[in-house]
């Protein structure tokens, strides 16, 4: 063999060699955010994506976790709807992730928590609030946000105290509407007052029928527990009715959304009432102040739903676990979060801890009043 053949394949070795020497990437962890990013509630999963992703480019620029390795965020899709959220699930443990973020809706969040918790997979919701969900016994599933029992005991005993004698619960038939509107009537009943309940068909264009027996049954109040396409709408219809504002127009926390007031009309919802976790830009946390000034120099405004900030609080919790067990083992993370997991100092406030369900614990509901198409706090 001459020797002008030799020296390049002697080159062309080597560089195999060290190519074959070069250190593998590590694979990188992955992360699942699940919600409706398009479809009817997509204004809340784009904001669950956002949050994540900013955290997750943050840690990624700091060199990633467990010695190097990248979060890769996988978004999941489900459109707000629960037959699609049981196929985004299976996807999501072929797909090999870790965790979850999500989902949006208790009527999503049921179906695909169950297919996490067969698979293994770390869930965190949240924005899913109906008391149901972590009475499964799943160790794998958790949340960020607070239980509807707590929510219709606040409300209840603000009606109470306020002199209502009289209240119209009215929910969408949903898992987690239904639950808010029993809870709170259960615990108003409790405490002297005359509950009445009904259901809508979520999605009608038309609500004068049922607002018009409401009108009949004479209540102080209506107290409506659906998500916010149905409330505005409910909203401007009670007005061309003349139920407002005459009578108390108070919504709960899926209706904690400036798409309602969007929907509703600035006149109709003047006066409105929302129960609901602090706004963003309400909360008083050093954690809460710095994080939104990072999401507004990213993507030019503010947080504007709640939600979106306890998404960011459960992927830190998350980010936490992996930290906190040196590993992505789904079991130890579970454990470490039911019996170790303390006083973190969330976005949204501290996080006390997690109970043996999986829910935080702690509440922080307040009321919200409508005035001139913006949600300010409400004292009476």
């Amino acid at each position: 063999m001459s020797k002008r053949f030799v020296v390049p394949l002697v080159l062309l070795l080597v560089l195999t060699h060290l190519a074959g020497c070069a250190p593998k990437a590590k694979e990188p962890i992955k992360i699942a955010v699940q919600g409706p990013i398009t479809g009817k509630w997509a204004y809340e999963g784009e904001g669950f994506v956002k949050c994540v992703k900013l955290l997750a480019e943050e840690i990624n620029e700091k060199g990633g976790l467990l010695d190097g390795r990248m979060i890769e965020i996988v978004e999941a899709d489900d459109k707000g709807e629960p037959s699609e959220a049981s196929l985004v699930a299976a996807k999501m443990v072929d797909e090999g992730v870790v965790a979850v973020v999500g989902s949006y809706s208790s009527t999503c969040t049921e179906p695909a928590s169950a297919i996490y918790n067969e698979a293994n997979i770390l869930q965190i919701t949240p924005s899913s609030t109906a008391t149901v969900l972590t009475t499964k016994g799943y160790k794998q599933f958790f949340r960020t946000c607070f239980l509807d029992d707590r929510q219709g005991l606040f409300v209840a005993e603000k009606f109470i105290e306020w002199g209502i004698e009289k209240a119209f619960f009215l929910h969408d038939n949903s898992t987690y509407a239904k639950g808010l509107a029993e809870w709170a009537m259960k615990y108003y009943e409790e405490r002297g007052g005359e509950g009445l309940i009904d259901a809508i068909t979520p999605g009608e264009t038309d609500y004068t029928p049922i607002l018009t027996r409401i009108k009949a049954a004479e209540p102080d109040a209506i107290y409506f527990t659906g998500y916010h396409p149905d409330g505005g709408l409910l909203l401007k219809q009670a007005r061309e009715l003349g139920l407002t504002p005459d009578i108390l127009f108070a919504l709960g926390n899926a209706c904690n959304n400036p798409e309602m007031i969007e929907i509703a009309g600035v006149e109709a919802a003047e006066g409105a009432l929302v129960s609901t976790e602090p706004l963003p830009h309400d909360l008083p946390y050093p954690e809460a102040k710095e994080f939104i000034e990072k999401f507004e120099a990213k993507y030019g405004e503010p947080p504007a739903s709640i939600w979106w900030v306890m998404a960011a609080d459960a992927f830190n919790v998350i980010v936490e676990a992996i930290k906190a067990t040196g590993s992505t083992d789904t079991d130890k993370m579970a454990e470490y979060l039911h019996t170790e997991f303390k006083d973190y100092p969330g976005i949204t406030g501290p996080i006390i801890g997690f109970d043996e369900k999986g829910d935080r614990l702690g509440t922080i509901h307040k009321f919200y009043v409508i005035r001139n198409g913006e949600f300010v706090p409400y004292e009476k």
